[in-house]
């Protein structure tokens, strides 16, 4: 029994798991810098929709004065939070897929050997792709500005708390779906199929009364979606206030998909040692 507890691994200290926390942030940097089309697409899309489409649906979506504006807003000014909560969207998705291309690869394997806590990698992963997309949703703004959307100064620090929330969503979102994809090919497809509903199927583009006079149904599918409350919750808080419905929808969605990010990965059901092997074999 001395033995056994003498040989028995000890537990990594706290400076190991600052080291993980700081090796892995700094790869998702060093990715980020030398993939300069990544952060170009980024702001490419929602530039699109605030510059052409925003010009074009202007006369036609008009908002009335809904909370949190206290006046009539221009559409520009409206669909603003929902495309900066796109950008954490699209970024969620590509953290997932530099996930599966790493695990074909075997970089994945390599990371979840570690002798610290599944969960901590795994959460160590998704806080540096929110701070990745929380850099390229303040970029967005600094264009935006430049058009003349302007929040409330204070907004641009309220705003990044509920930027953060929704970016841990959207990235344990992603993961989630990193875990459930066998091979890289059929990403794009899942992808498509996950982005796209949940953006259009949420007050984005158009506020949900509007919805709810054309389709009582489809007002419930954006009431359920959480992209809707991720987007809400940052609409508040770029005018200093709070949703305390969006808080609570977003966080308890962080929570149960990084529950069953990490338990899709957890070595014990074998889903990475299978489908590494069936990567060893193509």
């Amino acid at each position: 029994m001395s033995t056994l507890s003498e040989t028995r691994p000890s537990p990594p200290s706290l400076a190991r798991y600052a080291i993980c926390l700081k090796g892995i942030v700094w790869r998702e940097a060093l990715r980020f810098l030398h993939q300069r089309e990544r952060f170009v697409a980024a702001l490419v899309r929602p530039l699109v929709w605030l510059f052409i489409f925003a010009a074009g649906f202007r006369q036609v979506l008009g908002v009335s004065i809904i909370p949190p504006y206290e006046v009539y807003v221009l559409y520009e000014e409206y669909i603003t939070p929902g495309l900066m909560v796109m950008i954490q969207l699209f970024n969620g998705m590509q953290s997932s897929l530099s996930m599966v291309y790493d695990r074909e690869m075997g970089n994945m394997r390599t990371l979840l050997v570690s002798p610290l806590p599944r969960w901590y990698l795994l959460s160590a992963k998704l806080l540096a792709g929110t701070a990745v997309s929380v850099l390229q949703v303040y970029a967005y703004l600094l264009i935006a500005w430049f058009w003349g959307i302007e929040p409330p100064p204070i907004g641009y620090l309220t705003v990044l708390p509920a930027l953060i929330l929704s970016g841990l969503m959207l990235g344990a979102l992603g993961m989630l779906i990193s875990s459930l994809v066998k091979q890289l090919e059929n990403f794009a497809g899942v992808m498509n199929f996950v982005i796209f509903p949940m953006f259009f199927a949420s007050s984005a583009l158009y506020p949900l009364w509007r919805v709810r006079e054309s389709s009582p149904l489809l007002y419930y599918v954006c009431e359920l979606n959480p992209f809707t409350h991720a987007v809400e919750l940052v609409r508040f808080a770029l005018y200093a206030q709070v949703n305390w419905v969006s808080l609570a929808v977003v966080c308890g969605c962080t929570f149960g998909f990084m529950f069953a990010a990490i338990l899709a990965y957890d070595p014990a059901r074998g889903v990475l040692a299978r489908r590494g092997a069936a990567g060893g074999e193509t």
